[in-house]
Order: structure tokens, then C-alpha cells, then sequence
């Protein structure tokens, strides 16, 4: 279960590291005409915080543990995480757009599994 652990924080590092730095990178408009039309509810300075915090959380799933300097940060990151995909589900199920909520429940899930592993029993 630990080699899955690390697959799932891997895979979930890759994808956060990647979404956090398009939102903390392009401008407002530059996302929305991507297909992000959830910018609209938000200012820029908020979308930018919501990317700095997944790129963040996507180090904070691989270096601790990787370092063994404070690994308690894996769980924690983790945890974070979950946090801001239920509050994505929770626009992207206002705005109606079931394909993204799908999307964010799966990674919801993946990153409650790997809270749960590392916070219980396969904490490092």
C-alpha cells in the first residue's frame, strides 16, 4: 500500500504542480478563454492565492517525505488539498458543469486516500 500511496501522491503532485502554475502564471482572461469560465466568480488575486496553494501542496506531497524533513507535511498537504477540490466541486456544481465536477470528485478521492494513508496506517 505505500508504493500506491506514493503512485497516488506522484500523480496528484503532477497534476496540482501543473494546474497551480497555469492559474499563477497566465492572467485572468488568458484562463477563462482556455475553457476556466469559473474565473468569472472570482478576482484575479484569488485565482492566483488558489494557484500558489496547489503548487505548494504539490511540493508539500513529495519533498517532506522524500527529505525526511517533517513528513507530517504529506498528510497535511494532502488534507489541503481536499479542502480545495471540495470547494471546486462545489462551483463547478453551481456553474452546472457536471465534467468538471466528475473531475474534481475523482481527485477529492485520491487526495482522501492519501491523507488518510499517511495520517494512519502508513505514516512514515
Amino acid at each position: 500500500m505505500n508504493v500506491v500511496l506514493w503512485i497516488i501522491a506522484s500523480l496528484l503532485a503532477a497534476v496540482f504542480l501543473g494546474s497551480g502554475l497555469l492559474k499563477v502564471l497566465r492572467p485572468k482572461e488568458q484562463l477563462k478563454a482556455q475553457g476556466m469560465g469559473w474565473t468569472d466568480d472570482f478576482g484575479a488575486g484569488t485565482i492566483k492565492l488558489i494557484g500558489a496553494l496547489e503548487v505548494l501542496a504539490a511540493i508539500g506531497l513529495i519533498l517532506p517525505a522524500a527529505l525526511d524533513i517533517a513528513p507530517i507535511l504529506v498528510p497535511l498537504a494532502a488534507t489541503g488539498l481536499a479542502i480545495v477540490m471540495a470547494g471546486a466541486v462545489v462551483v463547478h456544481a453551481r456553474r452546472k458543469e457536471t465534467p468538471m465536477v466528475i473531475g474534481n470528485v475523482v481527485l477529492l478521492i485520491l487526495t482522501v486516500v492519501v491523507a488518510w494513508g499517511r495520517f494512519g496506517p502508513y505514516s512514515f
